[in-house]
């Protein structure tokens, strides 16, 4: 797939995203999807196929962030199989604390289909909001 059809994909992911439409980023998936927190500490974690992506880390975040989640992009680049979205979250959890994090998504595709995210966020932020 060449650079800029990835690119379009997570566009058109994230444009959906923002207005709480995850369909477009299950779509974009392969069923051997890895999802990775990056870090050492308690938030570093991976979520391996797509439905442990589906059932476990969307699904968290569903009963955790009110719908729906928001987050501007500030950023996309793309260079062959891999697509770098630099984004901020506007958004409050469940508990009613305002949860709006800095991301850095390294996303990587294979033959058109999302096969992994590197996602770099602030996880002392994650502990506070979520504590």
């Amino acid at each position: 797939m060449h650079t800029m059809s990835n690119k379009q994909i997570m566009q058109a992911v994230l444009s959906e995203l923002s207005i709480g439409n995850d369909k477009p980023l299950i779509d974009a998936m392969s069923e051997d999807m890895q999802w990775n927190w990056m870090g050492t500490g308690p938030w570093a974690k991976s979520f391996t196929g797509k439905s442990a992506v589906v059932h476990e880390l969307l699904a968290a975040a569903k009963t955790t962030i009110k719908e729906p989640a928001r987050a501007t992009v500030n950023r996309i680049l793309a260079d062959e199989d891999y697509v770098i979205v630099e984004a901020t979250g506007q958004n409050t959890t469940t508990a009613g604390k305002a949860y709006n994090n800095n991301y850095c998504w390294i996303c990587r595709f294979t033959d058109g289909k999302l096969t992994e995210i590197n996602e770099y966020m602030d996880t002392q932020f994650v502990t506070e909001a979520f504590s």
